[in-house]
């Protein structure tokens, strides 16, 4: 049996074309998003996104979000998955490659953190957005974050529930710091200690957390924190010691582990140390990927743990 189809008119045809042309607009429709550096418009849920910023990378994986390219180093281990081929590498923390991102023709680059001066450059060759935390709100800021992704991908309800796992977790852990006594953060970096305040990028856990700190007057502008020596260690000593290994978290080995540094007569004197109350915080967690819903979370989890365990 055959079928004779016959051609249409070409007003037909038109009106057909037409028909499925205004079907797609009405599907892709602008999603203005706010972000660190403006206001970027969007044409509809981008699907080819560049990722040069780990926290999104993070939270992106949490809310099952693929990304089509990720910079090519100091992805943490539980990101390891996006180091395969089958993603595009478009630069390293703080160098974007404007070539590999040009010819990627995305839909959607995302930069924050070490990153975020190149949002200029990046957002003349492709929709941007920068996803930097506010060190002052950290918690809050990497909430809204959260938020905001899911948003551009269409996952709210998605990024409501991590937002409230947060708040769940904080709550707990506020309650355990209420009364836990006094706290430091240090960094260790190539054998050196410095101290970390209540505006570093752990400092939240002085101030949205809770735990007191020894010292308002830490210098912590730097990434291997307020330079101290191990007799300021023993003269501030706090009660919990949250410990940051630099060389850890950026992949370098020719510095000592934090374990080795802080094992010394001084150190052994503290109340931290005497009540077995120094945390080694995940170092990739801590150091690179600290505002990423898993990182963050992990991070909670790991103080939350050890502070209830002594109560």
């Amino acid at each position: 049996m055959s079928v004779n189809f016959k051609p249409l008119h070409p007003a037909r045809l038109f009106a057909v074309a037409a028909f499925g042309f205004g079907a797609l607009t009405a599907n892709a429709q602008d999603i203005s998003i706010k972000h660190g550096q403006g206001e970027t418009v969007l044409k509809g849920v981008p699907q080819k996104v560049l990722v040069l910023d780990i926290p999104s990378l993070d939270t992106m994986d949490a809310l099952g979000v693929e990304p089509a390219g990720v910079l090519a180093s100091n992805l943490p281990a539980y990101l390891s998955k996006y180091s395969d081929a089958k993603y595009l590498k478009v630069g390293t923390l703080f160098e974007p490659d404007y070539e590999a991102i040009n010819a990627a023709e995305a839909d959607l680059a995302i930069v924050g953190g070490r990153s975020r001066a190149k949002y200029p450059e990046v957002s003349a060759i492709v929709p941007a957005l920068d996803m930097s935390v506010d060190a002052q709100n950290y918690i809050a800021s990497t909430k809204t974050n959260i938020l905001t992704l899911g948003k551009v991908f269409g996952k709210d309800a998605e990024a409501a529930k991590l937002d409230a796992t947060i708040d769940e977790k904080i709550a707990a852990l506020k309650a355990v710091a209420a009364d836990a006594g006094t706290a430091m953060i240090l960094v260790t970096n190539a054998g050196k200690v410095g101290a970390y305040g209540p505006n570093s990028r752990v400092g939240w856990l002085h101030k949205e957390v809770g735990f007191k700190t020894v010292a308002e007057d830490i210098d912590d502008r730097f990434h291997g924190g307020d330079i101290v020596s191990f007799e300021y260690l023993l003269e501030a000593n706090p009660d919990w010691l949250f410990v940051v290994d630099r060389d850890a978290g950026v992949g370098n080995s020719g510095g000592d582990a934090s374990q080795k540094v802080l094992d010394n007569e001084l150190v052994h004197q503290t109340t931290a140390w005497k009540k077995g109350q120094i945390v080694y915080l995940d170092p990739q967690a801590a150091y690179i990927v600290s505002s990423g819903y898993t990182a963050l979370t992990m991070l909670i989890d790991q103080v939350y743990k050890a502070v209830s365990e002594k109560k």
